[in-house]
């Protein structure tokens, strides 16, 4: 995309963004104090992920290369309607790097095939299909991500990364591990664009819808970045 057209596009997203930073804040304000304005509801646990490395070469290392990591994550449900009622579910995924730093996945339900996966899908369990939605910007072009169920109740997710059109190829496996206190939630904040996975880099027009939004629903339940 050339720098003339890039530049309207950055634009109208940060147009979008605000607006919709507007919105959020005053969702976040109507909720509970400690509410977040969308994904109110949710559970955080702990997981592992065991990644074989992807089979073609992505440039992302966390996608390349074999390894493990010890992962916190959170489910939740987007509007926050209560069960048995289908909601957009929501799984945010935050991975160690070295050092101290650490990189943050968004995940929302989506369907699998070639335009579901653009699409969000509301589920009733846990065990449903989770993708990013929109392209990461990684080396190699737009990249996508996708949590794929390998049992219905949701404790076991093959880890998928696709080119747009392309079929999804597997590079790892997560399982969420077992919690004494279940259902427990807890103040956390999960960011895509301030906690960035190297590699995995979002769009500017991305950014801009997502940074303005999330900034809105933190000021409103008065928490803090990261």
């Amino acid at each position: 995309m050339s720098f003339l057209v890039r530049r309207p596009v950055a634009g109208a997203a940060t147009i979008a963004g605000r607006a919709l930073a507007g919105v959020f804040f005053l969702i976040g304000k109507c909720r509970a104090s400690s509410s977040k304005a969308l994904h109110p509801r949710g559970e955080v646990r702990h997981g592992l992920v065991r990644r074989q490395g992807c089979s073609w070469r992505t440039h992302v290392t966390w996608l390349d290369d074999a390894g493990s990591d010890r992962v916190l994550l959170r489910f939740s449900r987007s509007v926050g309607l209560p069960k048995p009622f289908p909601d957009v579910l929501g799984l945010a995924m935050r991975i160690p790097l070295d050092g101290d730093g650490h990189g943050d996945l968004l995940l929302a339900t989506t369907g699998a095939g070639g335009l579901g996966r653009f699409l969000l899908r509301p589920a009733r369990h846990r065990g449903a299909v989770y993708s990013c939605l929109i392209p990461y910007q990684a080396p190699m072009g737009p990249l996508l991500l996708a949590a794929l169920p390998i049992d219905d109740d949701g404790f076991q997710f093959e880890l998928v990364c696709a080119r747009l059109r392309g079929a999804w190829s597997s590079f790892g496996w997560l399982d969420v591990l077992p919690a004494s206190d279940r259902g427990r939630d807890a103040p956390v904040s999960f960011d895509p664009v301030l906690n960035v996975v190297p590699g995995l880099d979002s769009y500017t027009w991305a950014a801009q819808l997502r940074r303005f939004a999330y900034a809105a629903s933190r000021r409103a339940r008065g928490a803090v970045p990261g």
